[in-house]
């Protein structure tokens, strides 16, 4: 389950902040699926639904639901599911073992120069519970070539392990705080900039995961807390009628010293006046966490463990093809769909505990979007 959360549902775990309603508010619907699948053996399933509805001119409200079919193998080490059932109970299961549900309630204001969005969001799940609120607010500025945005989102949430493993803490809570500055630069192109500080405390890690040695088996632990901070750069060009590029690079790095950096380009080609087809690539790339050690590298006197990839160096690809309709101009549905693939490299953690050499995935989107 926490391979899918790092592609395909870690983005609703940690509260995505939304989107700036500073344009215009107005009411919609959509309905979507999504589907996800990888090499170690994970399948999530996600119908979603969403409804904004104006109450005035300058004030909208919405409501969004996601839920979230996940069918997983019983964990295995080292492709042995007998040792990891013997050490950890096996927190997996064949079939779709788990259904995540997750509503989300949106509030949003606009009066054409300022914009202010937030909400509530709550996640269950058969070993999990998630809450979190969020708030943004948007400027415009300089005759509407500038825009100033700050937002804010607060977790807290709460471990209760399938089998009754004592943790040295059940909650997780996560803050994150977004400053960004979006500058028209002319008629064609636009630049954002964009700070984010984030901060983690309690246990972090899974509750699952275990580190199996000869002398000694120990599950998995990390420092109970967490400092990050990234910095991007995103830009819009059009490049003609027909073509457009989006763009963006983001650094990142925290006390746990692993700084990555990931690059992303998507060019967006209108076939004709209903159709648009684009390509995306995604590369991305991380050091290590200063606790995180070779595999079998651990002693029982360690006082970190990790076995999760991602606490590993390692990197990763990702490549995508987005389409949409859109009956004509002045329609009010529009139809979207995507499939994407992705790969890391070859990585001894993947390895010995997917007991493959590196973790490939599908992910695919179909979305219908309504305006009233």
């Amino acid at each position: 389950m926490q391979v899918v959360k790092t592609l395909f549902i870690s983005a609703m775990l940690m509260v995505p902040f939304l989107k700036s309603f500073a344009s215009s508010l107005e009411d919609s619907a959509s309905v979507g699926f999504n589907a996800y699948a990888d090499t170690g053996d994970v399948q999530v399933y996600s119908p979603t639904f969403s409804l904004m509805k104006t109450l005035s001119k300058n004030f909208l409200v919405g409501f969004k639901m996601r839920v979230d079919a996940i069918a997983a193998a019983s964990i295995t080490n080292g492709g042995n599911p007998v040792t990891a059932d013997a050490v950890a109970g096996a927190s997996g299961q064949e079939g779709f073992g788990d259904v995540r549900y997750a509503p989300t309630l949106i509030m949003a204001y606009d009066d054409g120069a300022n914009a202010v969005s937030g909400g509530y969001y709550y996640s269950t799940e058969n070993d999990y519970v998630g809450q979190a609120v969020f708030l943004n607010y948007v400027r415009q500025l300089n005759e509407d070539n500038t825009a100033i945005g700050i937002g804010f989102s607060q977790s807290f949430d709460e471990w209760d392990p399938v089998f009754k493993r004592d943790l040295p803490r059940s909650d997780r809570k996560e803050r994150k705080i977004d400053l960004s500055v979006n500058q028209l630069i002319s008629p064609t192109f636009s630049m954002q900039l964009v700070y984010s500080y984030l901060y983690s405390e309690g246990f972090l890690s899974s509750p699952y995961h275990y580190v199996l040695q000869d002398s000694f088996a120990k599950f998995e632990n990390y420092p109970e807390q967490r400092t990050g901070h990234a910095f991007a750069i995103k830009g819009v060009n059009l490049l003609n009628a027909a073509n457009s590029i989006n763009y963006g690079y983001r650094y990142y790095q925290d006390d746990w010293d692993i700084k990555s950096h990931t690059l992303n380009i998507e060019w967006l080609h209108d076939l004709d006046p209903h159709w648009m087809l684009g390509l995306r690539g995604r590369y991305y790339t991380q050091s290590a966490a200063s606790f995180s050690k070779d595999v079998g590298g651990y002693s029982v006197s360690d006082t970190y463990f990790a076995t999760d990839y991602r606490m590993s160096a390692f990197d990763s690809y990702d490549i995508g093809i987005p389409l949409i309709y859109k009956p004509s101009v002045n329609s009010p549905y529009k139809v979207s769909a995507s499939v994407d693939y992705y790969r890391t490299s070859d990585n001894d953690y993947i390895k010995n505990w997917y007991d493959v050499n590196a973790l490939e995935a599908v992910y695919t989107t179909l979305r219908v979007d309504y305006k009233f």
